[in-house]
Order: structure tokens, then sequence, then C-alpha cells
């Protein structure tokens, strides 16, 4: 919505200067109008262009920060609320384990290891692959890929969001 606002403003904008330009006989007639104003009506026109440039340059950020109060990053798809430990280990899963592993939840969409939305592990068989590592076949998980807090906030990430996005 603020951005539509600003795409709006921004071409109304455009088109009152063409307004001006068109009725101030073009660009010679509405520089020769500009240079006829007095000084009150120059500092009163920058006064205006400096009010309206601090309001976009301002106020727009402003309103975006203002309307994002309703910060989806708790939520998982799915509706699934995290926790700041599974919130933590989406980050872990996003930076250790998106490449190879397909998780809706994580935009991760990986073709060596297994689907995690297909298989849909519990944690403690996630934290065991993290630990152990695992190999079939096509590809081989490492062991120890991460440890200790990490290793649990990925396996309960993944616990709580797998089959749900």
């Amino acid at each position: 919505m603020i951005a539509t606002a600003a795409f709006v403003l921004g071409f109304l904008t455009i088109g009152l200067t063409v307004v001006f330009l068109a009725f101030g006989g073009g660009p010679r007639g509405a520089r020769r109008n500009l240079h006829r104003q007095s000084r009150g009506g120059n500092k009163f026109a920058l006064s205006v262009m400096f009010v309206v440039t601090i309001a976009f340059g301002v106020g727009i950020p402003v309103a975006v920060l203002a309307s994002n109060h309703d910060n989806q990053s708790k939520k998982a798809p799915g509706g699934v609320k995290l926790t700041a430990s599974e919130q933590h280990g989406r980050k872990i899963f996003a930076k250790n384990c998106s490449t190879c592993h397909t998780l809706a939840a994580s935009n991760a969409v990986g073709k060596v290891g297994p689907s995690l939305d297909q298989i849909r592990p519990v944690a403690a068989l996630t934290l065991n692959a993290i630990q152990l590592g695992r190999a079939r076949g096509q590809g081989q998980m490492p062991a120890g890929l991460v440890d200790g807090q990490d290793a649990k906030d990925v396996a309960a990430y993944v616990a709580a969001t797998a089959g749900h996005g």
C-alpha cells in the first residue's frame, strides 16, 4: 500500500511538472516566469521544494517502518508459530542445510538430500542425522555439520515446520 502511494505521488509530481511547463509556455517560458518571481516568491518555492523533499525522503520510509509492525519473521508457512530457538534454527538451516534439502518453510529446494517435507522427521531423527551424518547413494551428509545448541535448534525447527509449507 505504501509503495502504491509513493508510486502515485511520483506520477502526480511528474504530471504537475508537465502542466507547469505547458502553461508556462514550454521550458523557455517556464524559466522566464521563474526569473520574474520576487525574492519572497523564490524563497517560498524553495521552502515548498524542501518540505516536499523531506516528506518523500523521510515520510515514506517512516510510513513503511510503521506499517511493518506485524512482522511475520516469527511465523513459518502454514501458520506455525516459531519459538526463539526455532527461529535461530531457521537461520542455521538456511546457512548450512538449504542447499541440499527441500523444506518449504525455508523456501529450500535442494535436490541432493531428502525432502524434509515428505519424510517429516521428528527432532530426534534430525538431530541424529546432524550428529552422525548420512550416506545414501546419491550424496553424503557430513557428520557434525553443526553442533551443540545450533544442532538442537535446527532439529526443533525442522520438526516444527516439515510438511507444513
